[in-house]
């Protein structure tokens, strides 16, 4: 019987696939760091933060720290957030949810539920790199049905034309937030999605914020290896050992 190996921090640990045939899975994950060459310069980038809440503000705190120009936005508007840009540096602004939607990089921190309707708000993300870390719960914790497709798949289906990356969901906040530089290594973070180049951007952003990237390639295949909750590498705190 053949299963799905995941060579991680320098390992292999065996794991079963949920609802694949273990017979026909065989693949193994290798850890793709990119280069500190490729990491693009923050000061060259503007990251835009769709949704204030645990995530939205864990991802805004670790990317102003790293230099990025940083605005946050949500619902309620931007003087809402106005002490809290001013509580994480002169780098990040409180603004509109359709401000923020005109970053080059635009992180879509809001609940399942919400995403139609912020679809349906914004200016076009064509062309523009969304990092998705949304997991696909409803309130009173149930699963959204999905049929066959990935969560992000669908994030990327409200958001026609936009280089979608699945990235950072796979961490609670609280994580994300917590320093990724271990005394053995730096903690792991997946990402996966079907544009290279945007791909390759978000891995930037994800090393130089202290995280060890891994590319687990399209939506289809590495979004579901990362989906909650019955993705094999959901709620996994990871370390790549130096």
């Amino acid at each position: 019987m053949s299963r799905l190996f995941l060579c991680i921090a320098k390992g292999i640990f065996p794991v079963n696939v949920n609802g694949e045939d273990p017979d026909r899975v065989q693949l193994c994950i290798v850890n793709q760091i990119v280069n500190q060459s490729e990491i693009l310069n923050p000061t060259d980038m503007k990251i835009g933060i769709i949704g204030a809440g645990a995530i939205g503000k864990a991802f805004a705190q670790q990317v102003a720290q790293a230099g990025y120009q940083v605005m946050i936005s949500n619902s309620r508007g931007p003087e809402t957030l106005a002490e809290l840009a001013h509580q994480l540096g002169d780098n990040v602004s409180s603004t509109s949810v359709e401000q923020a939607a005109t970053a080059e990089v635009v992180f879509l921190a809001v609940p399942w539920q919400k995403l139609r309707d912020v679809a349906l708000s914004i200016p076009s993300l064509q062309g523009r790199i969304v990092i998705d870390p949304t997991n696909p719960i409803l309130p009173g914790f149930k699963l959204a049905n999905l049929g066959v497709k990935t969560s992000s798949e669908v994030v990327a289906e409200l958001f026609p034309g936009a280089r979608v990356v699945k990235a950072f969901n796979t961490l609670p906040p609280h994580l994300v937030a917590a320093d990724p530089n271990q005394a053995a290594g730096h903690r792991v973070l997946f990402y996966s999605g079907n544009d290279q180049t945007a791909k390759d951007i978000v891995a930037g952003i994800v090393n130089r914020l202290g995280f060890a990237g891994i590319d687990l390639g399209r939506l289809d295949e590495g979004g579901k290896l990362q989906q909650f909750p019955n993705g094999v590498l959901a709620v996994h705190n990871l370390i790549k050992l130096s």
